[in-house]
This record gives C-alpha cells, sequence and structure tokens, in this order.
C-alpha cells in the first residue's frame, strides 16, 4: 500500500505538466513568464548592452538603430538596457512581496479557518478593514509612512495583499476540516498540528498556486504605480514605472520612451495572468474536463 501510494504521488507532477502543456493560456503564459525570467537573469549578471546608468549625450533621444535597439532616453541612456535592469527590480519587487505577503497571509488564513470561532473572526473582520481600501490607495499610504525606496515597496505590496491570501487559504479549510478524513484522524487522536500539516494543508494547495501567479501580476502592476508615482524604485535607478514617468513628457518626440516600458508591463502582467488561468484549469477538477 505505501508503495503504491509512493509512486501515485510520483506520477502526478508529468501528468501535471502534461496537462499544462496542453492548455494554450498555459503554454503562452509560461512561455512570457520565462523569457522575462531570462531577460532579468541578465540584468542580475549585468549582460546588457551598456551600463544602465551611462549617458551616451551627443545620442540623447536617439531612435531605435542597430546600436540602440530601443533608443536612448533624455539623457542618452539606453532604453534596451534600462528596459532589462527594469525587469530585474520589478521581478525582484514582484516576486518577494508576493512570497512575503503569501507566507504571512496562508499563515494567517489556515490558522483563522482551523481554529475557528472568535479567533476567525477576529482575524477576519481585521482582513476586511484592510479590504476596505483600494489597493494602490493603501499601497501608497504604506509607502507615504515608510518612505520611498524599493525595500519599502516590498513591504507596502506584501501588506496590501496579504488578506487575498488569507481569504484564498481560509475557504479551504473551512471545507476540509469537516471532511471524514480529518474527522477520523482526530477520534483516534492524531496531534492537531499533524492533522493540518498532513491532511489540511495539502488540500488548500492547488487555489493558493493559482493565487500565487495571479498575485505576481497584480504586484508588477502595483509597483509600476508606486514607481510612476515617485514612491518606488528611485531614479536613476530604472524600473517601468520610473520609465513612463520619465517619458511623459516626451510621448510625441520619442514615442519609443513610452512604448517599451508599457509593452514590458503589458506583456508581463498579461503572462502572469495567462499561466494562473491556466493553472486554474489543470487543477481544478471542475474545470479540467471542460
Amino acid at each position: 500500500m505505501p508503495a503504491n501510494t509512493e509512486l501515485k504521488h510520483e506520477s502526478r507532477l508529468p501528468e501535471f505538466w502534461r496537462r499544462l502543456l496542453r492548455n494554450r493560456s498555459g503554454v503562452v503564459g509560461l512561455v512570457i513568464i520565462t523569457f522575462y525570467l531570462f531577460v532579468g537573469l541578465l540584468g542580475v549578471l549585468d549582460l546588457t548592452p551598456f551600463p544602465p546608468l551611462e549617458n551616451h549625450a551627443p545620442d540623447r533621444l536617439s531612435g531605435p538603430s542597430s546600436r540602440y535597439i530601443m533608443g536612448t532616453d533624455l539623457f542618452g541612456r539606453d532604453v534596451a538596457s534600462r528596459i532589462i535592469e527594469g525587469t530585474t527590480n520589478s521581478l525582484r519587487v514582484a516576486i518577494f512581496s508576493v512570497a512575503l505577503s503569501g507566507i504571512v497571509g496562508i499563515a494567517i488564513g489556515i490558522t483563522a479557518g482551523f481554529l475557528g470561532g472568535h479567533i476567525d473572526n477576529a482575524i477576519m473582520r481585521l482582513m476586511d478593514i484592510l479590504f476596505a481600501f483600494p489597493v494602490i490607495l493603501l499601497a501608497l499610504l504604506v509607502v507615504t509612512v515608510l518612505g520611498a525606496g524599493l525595500n519599502n515597496t516590498i513591504i507596502a505590496i506584501s501588506i496590501v495583499y496579504t488578506p487575498i491570501f488569507t481569504r484564498v487559504a481560509r475557504g479551504p479549510v473551512l471545507f476540509v476540516k469537516e471532511m471524514e478524513f480529518v474527522l477520523a484522524a482526530r477520534a483516534i487522536g492524531t496531534p492537531e498540528w499533524r492533522i493540518l500539516l498532513q491532511h489540511i494543508l495539502p488540500n488548500t494547495t492547488a487555489p493558493l498556486i493559482v493565487q500565487i501567479s495571479l498575485g505576481l501580476s497584480l504586484a508588477l502592476l502595483t509597483e509600476a504605480g508606486l514607481s510612476f508615482l515617485g514612491l518606488g524604485t528611485q531614479p536613476p535607478q530604472p524600473s517601468w514605472g520610473v520609465m513612463l514617468s520619465e517619458s511623459r513628457g516626451l510621448a510625441e518626440m520619442a514615442p519609443w520612451l513610452m512604448i517599451a516600458p508599457g509593452a514590458a508591463i503589458m506583456l508581463g502582467v498579461l503572462g502572469f495572468n495567462l499561466l494562473g488561468d491556466g493553472l486554474r484549469d489543470v487543477l481544478d477538477p471542475r474545470l479540467r474536463h471542460r
């Protein structure tokens, strides 16, 4: 029996990938995100065509060419190099903020759903208060209190999206904890912590995986919005939002300055959303055969 169970678990991962690769949305999203991760790695390794902060004054506001693939900005900085470095910064903020909000939110949500009663009510009312604020306004409030900067942007986005993960984690726990196999485990004296880790937590992973993908797309948008307003990544460090902000007055004269970061934001958000839709179709048995 244990051997059969082990084989069953081993076969789940290849089956998951087969289903995902048959899903068009999932494949397109996976390709886009893989490309973005590759571009972000180039920024980490400093493999940009030019240093992102290097000025080429004689070539400022040059259009796309063989030397400058995406043109140059007002200070003669290579737009392509800044897009690559901006991808690294934007992905760093998105990944770390979603990881932090996911860890905190999932822990709170599972605890609230598992314990129930007054603890559950108190936690969820606090989450409702946070939900009452529009996302960007709450992020602006947190960044205003903490100060502008990359690390504070991560903290702000984490606070904003923690209630989402709390709700997503809590819902399945309320359902699973009343199922027969959990009641049977409790009846034979299994410790509560073991029931939580072995029976309840594994049954909440599917919606959480989907939410992580969707949360990354929202984090990219929020980071770009904060940077656009001057409260996220600070100039001269490149960020998609910073580049959009710097190009506002030059849209007619140098449209490539706005097109490049705008397209980067759009494709990044689209990639994570498509991947999230694909994961939902693959992991949700009710949608699997549609």
